[in-house]
């Protein structure tokens, strides 16, 4: 079973989401954000690892094992409420931590992670499930939390390259953009979307971006939702 997947990202008006390098700074409100999350159900939430990065509190793991792993699942928290999923492909983040705002951590990896990475993500208490031999299928990897952690239903907040990637797979059922007015203006600033690699005049597979609501925040931040139709 495929999960429900709305893309949830908050964007200047020029479409770029680092909010950093936006004039007028301080025009971006996380507040709005995690409460736009919240009135799209919550759940969990996927993200990149690069944002997965972010929450990240060691700098690195042991580089030698203890034991050796089966490339199998590994879920010490396997009946929370919501889970906090990072794509991890090769390992690079050490967390320190199992959760994220009290959602456990779960890293989606690839089989080539090295049995030192698995040993470190174990200490830590962080779970993990694999979705690959050597890079990660967005396919496979929804499949696989349906089928191991029963999620039916999940907040796609990743980086453009995430995005992008997911959309043209065909798996983003509804896109939730919060438009802040601000703009960041920089030639290749990160976007929404994005598609390394994608030739320009490659089509996305989308019939139909369908309007389901439009709000006024405070601030004048606009919250748009789409119901995105497949080709």
């Amino acid at each position: 079973m495929k999960p429900h997947i709305i893309c949830h990202m908050a964007s200047s008006i020029d479409g770029r989401i680092l909010p950093e390098r936006w004039t007028p700074s301080g025009a971006h409100s996380h507040d709005i954000y995690e409460d736009l999350h919240d009135r799209l159900g919550g759940g969990s939430w996927l993200v990149g690892r690069v944002t997965g990065q972010e929450f990240a509190k060691r700098d690195a793991y042991p580089d030698q094992p203890e034991a050796s792993f089966l490339r199998t699942a590994w879920l010490p928290n396997h009946a929370a409420e919501a889970y906090g999923i990072v794509l991890d492909a090769h390992g690079k983040i050490a967390w320190g931590r199992s959760d994220v705002s009290g959602d456990p951590i779960v890293v989606v990896l690839t089989k080539a992670v090295s049995d030192a990475h698995l040993a470190g993500l174990r200490e830590d208490g962080v779970g993990y499930v694999f979705a690959g031999e050597t890079d990660l299928d967005p396919h496979e990897v929804v499949e696989i939390l349906n089928t191991e952690l029963g999620i039916d239903r999940l907040l796609l907040e990743g980086g453009g390259h995430l995005n992008g990637g997911f959309l043209r797979a065909g798996l983003i059922a509804e896109i939730s953009l919060m438009l802040v007015p601000a703009i960041d203006g920089a030639s290749g600033a990160p976007a929404v979307f994005e598609g390394s690699g994608t030739a320009a005049s490659e089509r996305l597979p989308i019939d139909t971006l369908a309007l389901m609501s439009h709000d006024v925040m405070d601030g004048g931040t606009v919250w748009l939702r789409y119901r995105v139709t497949p080709a």
